[in-house]
């Protein structure tokens, strides 16, 4: 089943969380999937959220559930949301992170002559 786990995460790529499809950030890249688990071609999908007040959850899952259905090997699937384990910042890809950052880097501010801001 290591095929069809990788499978799913690729799909999942293609699907984008609301507030960041305009940056083109997926799911993945987000942090937002914590596990994918198969059992007899049945997936299970276990997700973060940003916030608890996530106005897009429902269709979220919808998403997930649609795109992870439509995989060859896959009979069904649930995407749950867990709330054990917060969502950090920490969980974001490296090219999540570039793309979220609208601030420079602060090693790349530099200092005012004499070193004092």
């Amino acid at each position: 089943m290591a095929d069809v786990h990788t499978a799913i995460m690729d799909a999942l790529r293609s699907v984008h969380d609301p507030c960041c499809q305009e940056k083109g950030i997926s799911v993945v890249d987000m942090g937002l999937v914590r596990s994918v688990a198969v059992d007899g071609g049945e997936a299970r999908v276990e997700l973060l959220l940003t916030t608890g007040w996530c106005p897009f959850a429902a269709h979220l899952i919808g998403m997930i559930s649609e795109r992870v259905n439509s995989l060859p090997g896959v009979a069904g699937s649930s995407v749950e949301i867990v709330w054990d384990e917060p969502w950090t910042t920490d969980r974001l890809s490296d090219d999540a992170r570039r793309k979220l950052r609208f601030l420079p880097h602060p090693k790349a501010v530099q200092r005012p002559q004499g070193g004092q801001p």
